[in-house]
């Protein structure tokens, strides 16, 4: 597929999916969900790729929400499915066997909002801003946002964003829990690919374990979580890169990971 919503691009064992509609902030219609679900499928197939990284196109915007123009004439049928195909999008960045790292560097409102919370954490410009401003459409968020925000910040926070519908700027994001580090603009990327790198160094199948326990784990209770935790440990165990790990650190040398998945 060619895409003209969004830009992927590969940096060695890095992905990177840029949102591409930097004239209208990069806001989501069906095409660019479109297009980004096939440059997940594409991820999925390729055992190279280690993280993904996230990000929009230009220097205002991550994406700054949904589409309005697409959705003002919507019927409350095609309002549900346009609802549920951004769901989709948020669940698939979530179970994706890939670390997914949110590069914000700029709006990041709505739908854009909702994008972020579903990798696996965010770093920002201190340009960024956050919110859920769907109420001031008489709406309310159509992609998670209502869900994921509270088990992020809390329910008397997440109340407060998605009643009031205002922004906040990068360091409130941080200081709620919302975003991890907050950078420079002129530093943003650097420091996003930094991580990434470091992280793509590590073993594939214990960077999906640690995914799939804390994802998971937050759904069971504390024994259940630990039972997985200890599943996982073992499948770990099982890879190639458990054994070379500790053989690594016994021999005073940097690991060479080489696991894959089944």
């Amino acid at each position: 597929m060619a895409y003209e919503n969004i830009v992927f691009e590969k940096d060695g064992p890095v992905a990177i999916i840029k949102f591409n509609r930097p004239k209208a902030l990069n806001a989501i219609n069906p095409e660019l969900l479109e297009e980004a679900h096939d440059a997940l499928d594409n991820i999925e197939e390729d055992r190279s790729l280690k993280v993904l990284v996230i990000t929009g196109e230009g220097e205002k915007a991550f994406v700054a929400g949904a589409d309005i123009a697409h959705m003002v004439n919507l019927s409350p049928l095609e309002a549900r499915d346009f609802s549920r195909t951004g769901q989709e999008f948020m669940a698939r960045l979530e179970a994706l066997h890939l670390p997914v790292i949110a590069c914000v560097n700029g709006y990041a409102l709505g739908g854009g909002t909702e994008i972020a919370m579903a990798s696996d954490f965010i770093y920002a410009s201190e340009k960024a801003k956050f919110g859920q401003p769907e109420i001031n459409l008489g709406v309310i968020p159509g992609f998670g946002g209502t869900q994921r925000l509270p088990r992020l910040v809390g329910k008397a926070r997440a109340k407060e964003l998605c009643m009031t519908g205002g922004m906040i700027g990068a360091a409130e994001a941080k200081e709620i829990g919302l975003v991890n580090k907050v950078f420079p603009p002129e530093r943003l990327w650097e420091e996003t690919m930094k991580t990434a790198k470091n992280i793509a160094s590590k073993g594939k199948v214990s960077l999906k374990a640690v995914k799939e326990c804390i994802e998971r784990g937050g759904n069971v209770d504390l024994t259940d979580g630990c039972l997985m935790e200890s599943d996982n440990f073992g499948l770990c165990m099982a890879s190639p890169d458990g054994k070379e790990g500790m053989t690594a650190f016994l021999e005073k040398r940097e690991p060479r990971f080489k696991g894959e998945l089944p």
